[in-house]
């Protein structure tokens, strides 16, 4: 059984979905700040599903070219464990908020990685914005495992083929995995069926496939 891959459920919209990811063995829960999202929340609903999960999961803020101040209105309301930026923020940007930090990347990129070098690392697909759901070629995430990055694997997972993916890595384990449209209903909201098979094939990589 793999349990030492965190499972990042993204994009959460109500806090009983919330609720659900965790009761199903979600490690982290993502709530997105950036604007024209589907998926963006005000601040009193990221407050709601914040609370709803307080000491049994580590809560993200996802932001994008986010002003300062507007992340700092964030992190003043919001209790979170870390930070998601998804755009196109330097390495001063990064360091400068006092939370651990997770940096989105578009595909495995090497130049990219070697300049976040106290984040965490995102890998999203190399062609689309994140929560597209467009699956990629995580293999190639193994050349930066190798190197020793703590790498979360994104874009168009989901129960299917996330085992598949692990597996791709030749043996190396991912800090994580991160899902949003691979788990959700047609209105963006987290399908609990869909969730509790994503972990099961996270935890169980060959029965998962």
């Amino acid at each position: 059984m793999n349990e030492t891959v965190r499972i990042k459920i993204c994009g959460v919209l109500d806090p009983d979905d919330a609720h659900a990811a965790v009761e199903a063995g979600a490690d982290l829960i993502g709530l997105n700040f950036v604007p024209g999202s589907p998926r963006c929340l005000d601040l009193a609903r990221a407050e709601e599903i914040a609370q709803r999960v307080e000491g049994r999961a580590e809560r993200v803020a996802i932001f994008r070219d986010a002003d300062p101040l507007e992340v700092e209105r964030v992190l003043r309301r919001v209790p979170l464990e870390r930070v998601q930026f998804h755009g196109s923020e330097t390495e001063e940007e990064v360091e400068s908020v006092d939370l651990p930090v997770i940096k989105a990347l578009a595909g495995a990129d090497r130049v990219a990685a070697s300049e976040f070098p106290g984040a965490i690392l995102l890998l999203d697909h190399p062609g689309h914005s994140g929560g597209s759901g467009e699956p990629w070629d995580w293999s190639a995430a193994s050349d930066l495992l190798e190197l020793g990055y703590d790498l979360i694997l994104a874009g168009g997972l989901d129960a299917e083929n996330v085992g598949g993916a692990i597996a791709s890595l030749g043996g190396l384990l991912p800090w994580g995995v991160d899902v949003a449209s691979g788990v959700e209903s047609d209105d963006h909201r987290k399908d609990p069926e869909r969730v509790r098979a994503f972990v099961e094939a996270v935890r169980n990589p060959v029965a998962g496939g």
